[in-house]
């Protein structure tokens, strides 16, 4: 008589995984994690890129394969062609390409203002700040959001736990104005990339000199306060 001894072992699962990030050491810490993790219940297959531009080129292909969980920096160089600024601009996209693709961002920003805006937008299944990353860290973000969970780390936790009596919220539109004035964009520019009136963006760029109190009229110094803020 002879047993099948492979017949009780259950097929491993298979995660299509996605790592964007400019720091090539970073994202073979990411990919050691993962392959590290739970290697007799999960098969993985890791795609990498470096740059806002690689990172639409994996995703936009028509080939391209259907990613289950990714990990985006927030700050890379940006695609400015297809109007890809960030990690925050590619997660919006997966979530549009692949609705139940799991989004871990990462960051170096620590203002909460901004934390909370990537919460809002993107509402992401796992947050990281970079300051708190180490690999038992990472590990158990993707043990997290593998379980279909969410994490946020120690940091974000910490800021959200904060009272704030200023909380200040910014849209898309917000976000255009502001990076068309850091680029110094003409009037006619702004009017034909953002699908609002010359009133509304007078409106709006007024709006966020007096949240951010801005005391003059240099639009300048609101990109300036804004950018240090993590706003864009």
């Amino acid at each position: 008589m002879t047993f099948d001894l492979t017949a009780s072992v259950p097929p491993l699962i298979k995660k299509n995984i996605l790592i964007v990030d400019d720091h090539p050491f970073i994202i073979e810490g990411y990919k050691n994690a993962i392959t590290r993790y739970n290697t007799k219940q999960y098969e993985f297959s890791i795609s990498q890129a470096h740059d806002c531009k690689s990172g639409y080129d994996i995703i936009e292909n028509n080939n391209s394969t259907r990613f289950d969980i990714a990990f985006l920096d927030i700050s890379m160089p940006p695609y400015e062609e297809k109007e890809i600024f960030s990690g925050e601009d590619l997660a919006r996209l997966l979530l549009k390409k692949m609705p139940s693709c799991k989004i871990i961002l990462l960051t170096m920003y620590t203002e909460l203002l901004k934390i909370k805006t990537i919460i809002r937008t993107i509402q992401p299944n796992g947050l990281i700040i970079k300051n708190d990353l180490t690999f038992d860290e990472l590990l158990l973000a993707f043990d997290r959001v593998i379980k279909n969970e969410k994490y946020y780390s120690q940091s974000v936790v910490k800021m959200l736990n904060q009272t704030t009596h200023n909380a200040i919220e910014i849209d898309q539109y917000d976000k255009q104005i502001l990076i068309h004035l850091e680029k110094r964009s003409s009037i006619d520019e702004m009017l034909q990339n953002i699908p609002i009136s010359l009133n509304a963006i007078e409106k709006r760029k007024k709006h966020l000199k007096e949240l951010l109190k801005i005391k003059n009229d240099s639009d300048q110094d609101l990109v300036k306060e804004a950018k240090s803020k993590g706003l864009f």
